[in-house]
């Protein structure tokens, strides 16, 4: 008989084992916003490789000066403080979306990031989106963009955050801002912060490439991540709306 019960015993305590080791951890939370996994997806300033031939040899957002210094490390760093745990970090260029949003494939070439199933999505795109100049153009790009939105809500149910123009755009700013609305994401408007010339890098040093140095310096990069994160906040209910 005792024999039968220290069987019994044991028996319930591997289940219960094999139980708590089939519940996974729980996840980081900022507020009441999950987030363990975050992923960027934008143009150069969220990523841009090595560029000698314009003069960018930084492998991070352009044009910080250094990648812990761009918008993206710069918010992952306040959401790592907020919830005591360095998130997951995914980074992707979809300039071709931008060039391209009409033959685009998101689910084929944006496989790794939809299964990557993040909990916090920031979009950072409309810079490279060649002038909107009639009807028929805007309404393409909007429904191509709905159909990210949809997309990406699809994969891990995130939490979706879409910042405008660093370049202010007021056609393709609207946009971004109806399909926001449309889908139930986060509109962040960085109208203000594009607009002030000391936000660009080309205010903070010598850079040869007009181009290069038009884009957001470690000033603008610094702006746009507390623009985000305080949108976050809002959102996870810890400051007020």
């Amino acid at each position: 008989m005792k024999c039968v019960l220290k069987l019994a015993i044991l028996l319930l305590m591997s289940h219960t084992a094999v139980e708590a080791a089939d519940v996974p951890p729980p996840k980081p939370m900022n507020g009441n916003l999950a987030a363990g996994k975050v992923l960027c997806l934008g143009n150069s300033i969220t990523f841009h490789g090595p560029a000698p031939a314009i003069g960018w040899t930084g492998n991070w957002g352009m044009a910080a000066s250094a990648k812990e210094k761009d918008y993206v490390h710069l918010l992952t760093a306040e959401i790592a403080k907020s919830t005591g745990v360095k998130p997951e970090i995914r980074v992707r260029n979809i300039a071709d979306f931008e060039r391209g949003y009409g033959s685009f494939d998101i689910e084929t070439n944006l496989r790794d990031e939809l299964h990557f199933q993040p909990d916090l999505v920031i979009v950072a795109i409309g810079e490279n989106v060649a002038e909107l100049a009639d009807a028929e153009a805007r309404d393409k790009f909007a429904a191509a963009f709905a159909r990210l939105l949809s997309i990406l809500k699809e994969h891990g149910q995130p939490t979706i955050f879409v910042r405008s123009s660093f370049w202010p755009h007021p056609v393709k700013d609207d946009i971004l801002r109806k399909a926001s609305v449309e889908a139930g994401v986060t509109f962040v408007d960085i109208a203000k912060i594009g607009r002030d010339p000391s936000n660009a890098a080309s205010s903070e040093r010598k850079i040869e490439h007009a181009g290069v140095a038009a884009h957001p310096g470690d000033k603008g990069m610094r702006a746009i991540a507390d623009a985000l994160f305080a949108a976050m906040r809002r959102k996870a209910g810890l400051i007020e709306k």
